[in-house]
C-alpha cells in the first residue's frame, strides 16, 4: 500500500487526511464567471479553446458539466489531440491560480492548508509523476509545490496585515 500517515516533516495528501488539498475533492470553486463542480473540472476546462468540439460536443461544456471529477478528467483525456497549442507551457500558472481561488473562496481548505505548517506537501499519487510524486516516489510532486507556494503567500499575507493566520 503506497498510501501513509502524515509525518512532522509531511503531509500526504490524495485519499488522507488532508484529501481537501486534492483536486477531486468537492469543493466547487467560481472560476472564469462559471460555477465547477470542483478545481478537477476547472483544470480540464481550461485545456480547451472556446468553441472547441469532440464531434458534436463542446469540449468545456462537457466538462464543466461532468458529473464527477473522474468523468472531467476520462473526457479531457480522451480528448488529449484536441488541446490548446499551448498548454504544456500554460498548464502549471493556470493551476497555481486555481488552487489560489479554491482557498479563497474557502475557508476550511485555507485553514486545512495553513495547518500543515512548514510540513511538506505531497501529492500522494502512485500513477502521476508530474503532479504527485509517482509510482517510484520520485515525480515531480508539482500539485504538492503549488500548494506549498500557495500556504506561503497565505502566511506572508497575513503577516503584512497583521492578522494570525488561520488554524485547523
Amino acid at each position: 500500500m503506497n498510501h501513509k500517515l502524515d509525518t512532522d516533516k509531511q503531509v500526504f495528501f490524495y485519499e488522507q487526511d488532508f484529501y481537501v488539498l486534492s483536486n477531486f475533492s468537492a469543493f466547487s470553486i467560481k472560476w472564469q464567471g462559471r460555477r465547477f463542480p470542483t478545481s478537477e473540472h476547472a483544470y480540464h476546462w481550461e485545456k480547451f479553446s472556446q468553441g472547441q468540439t469532440a464531434g458534436k460536443v463542446f469540449c468545456r461544456d462537457a466538462i464543466l458539466d461532468a458529473i464527477s471529477a473522474h468523468e472531467a478528467f476520462k473526457l479531457a483525456e480522451g480528448w488529449k489531440p484536441l488541446r490548446r497549442f499551448d498548454w504544456d507551457g500554460v498548464k502549471v500558472g493556470i493551476m497555481r491560480d486555481i488552487l489560489r481561488a479554491k482557498a479563497e473562496q474557502h475557508e476550511y481548505v485555507r485553514r486545512k492548508l495553513l495547518a500543515t505548517g512548514d510540513r511538506e506537501l505531497v501529492e500522494d499519487s502512485w500513477r502521476d509523476d508530474f503532479w504527485g510524486w509517482g509510482p517510484n516516489r520520485d515525480g515531480q510532486n508539482m500539485l504538492g509545490r503549488l500548494w506549498m507556494e500557495v500556504r506561503a503567500e497565505l502566511t506572508a499575507n497575513a503577516k503584512v496585515t497583521g492578522a494570525a493566520p488561520e488554524k485547523g
